[in-house]
């Protein structure tokens, strides 16, 4: 069929263009040669992600997952190590560079990615070295002796903690079940808070000290060495103050005398919480037998060998001694305590 043109070539045939000059003005026509820069084939489309191919200068290909929308395009891409000249190919690398088998292929829409790899040429400092857990230097410790002379009872911890240390208050850490005992035994009239710390010596005649003085996170932190050589100045302490008892707080406590007295360990069949034989009293001197022992159940919340009834149970039958030696001293006309003493921990 002709074409409207009036030809006899069908439409759509290209006419070649009439040479100029005879073909002598193609010499003059400028040809730049191809850029280096990177281009990115498409070969795979599905809904608005694509997976793009990017070829490099040196022949490197690399999948780009990209998101696509009408407005614009947006790619993501991971460089790859290699392609750097930074590091050698990673193995993962080298596995994304082969050929997938069909097995490995999936099929469906891919997540398009949003995050970059970034190329890290120095390796990662090797992890500093753990601190010694029984290192001599301590933290800061604000905490007192509270041990006036005749107390009714005198409290014996294990160490400060972090919080007791800075606050200068005793068992001052939340979890701490000393004063929540200490009011639930009858002991004290109502809950302190660990701010009253030095207001029990005259409103309860208790007292407090610790066999060792050097504050950590929690009791495993002290040597069984530091723990024996607290003995002998608790021993001091107990003989010059004279309460009429002390009260232990933690089996460990009572481990640690019993070392230091017998040079053995003390056996499972030996221990018992409550108080103690005649004999084991504390600060026995000429002209005094000594203050009762009495050994009650840690009062950490980290310790969790016994259930709170239980605590509770062996802190009820010394806050019923408490008491009753307290009317008892009452009509025997004995002053309470007025004044609270410090008294150095060094020997």
């Amino acid at each position: 069929m002709p074409s409207i043109n009036g030809d006899n070539r069908p439409d759509g045939d290209s006419i070649p263009p009439s040479p100029s000059f005879k073909g002598n003005l193609d010499r003059f026509i400028y040809d730049s040669p191809p850029k280096k820069s990177l281009f990115v084939q498409q070969t795979q489309s599905s809904g608005a992600a694509r997976t793009l191919k990017r070829k490099f200068s040196n022949g490197d290909e690399v999948e780009v997952d990209a998101v696509v929308s009408q407005e614009s395009t947006r790619i993501t891409r991971s460089v790859s190590r290699a392609s750097t000249g930074l590091l050698p190919p990673s193995p993962q690398e080298k596995s994304r560079s082969e050929p997938s088998s069909p097995s490995r292929r999936t099929s469906g829409r891919q997540t398009p990615s949003t995050s970059t790899t970034t190329v890290t040429a120095a390796r990662r400092a090797p992890f500093a070295s753990t601190p010694n857990l029984r290192s001599p230097v301590s933290p800061v410790c604000n905490l007192r002796d509270t041990i006036p002379h005749n107390l009714v009872l005198l409290f014996i911890g294990v160490n400060p903690g972090i919080m007791t240390g800075q606050t200068g208050h005793v068992y001052a850490h939340p979890s701490n079940l000393y004063w929540k005992l200490l009011h639930s035994s009858g002991i004290t009239d109502y809950r302190h808070p660990p701010s009253d710390t030095y207001r029990l010596p005259e409103l309860y005649s208790v007292g407090n000290t610790n066999i060792v003085a050097r504050p950590t996170k929690d009791a495993s932190q002290l040597s069984r060495k530091e723990m024996d050589d607290g003995v002998p100045v608790l021993e001091r302490k107990v003989r010059e103050k004279r309460p009429e008892a002390v009260c232990l707080v933690g089996k460990s406590i009572w481990e640690a005398v019993w070392r230091v007295r017998r040079g053995r360990a003390i056996k499972k069949e030996e221990f018992r919480y409550g108080w103690q034989d005649e004999g084991e009293r504390m600060g026995k001197t000429k002209g005094w037998k000594g203050a009762r022992v009495f050994v009650a159940t840690t009062t950490s919340g980290l310790a969790a060998g016994m259930t709170m009834g239980e605590k509770q149970a062996v802190w009820d039958e010394l806050g019923e001694w408490v008491k009753r030696r307290r009317d008892e001293r009452e009509k025997e006309g004995i002053p309470k305590v007025t004044v609270v003493e410090d008294v150095d921990g060094a020997d």
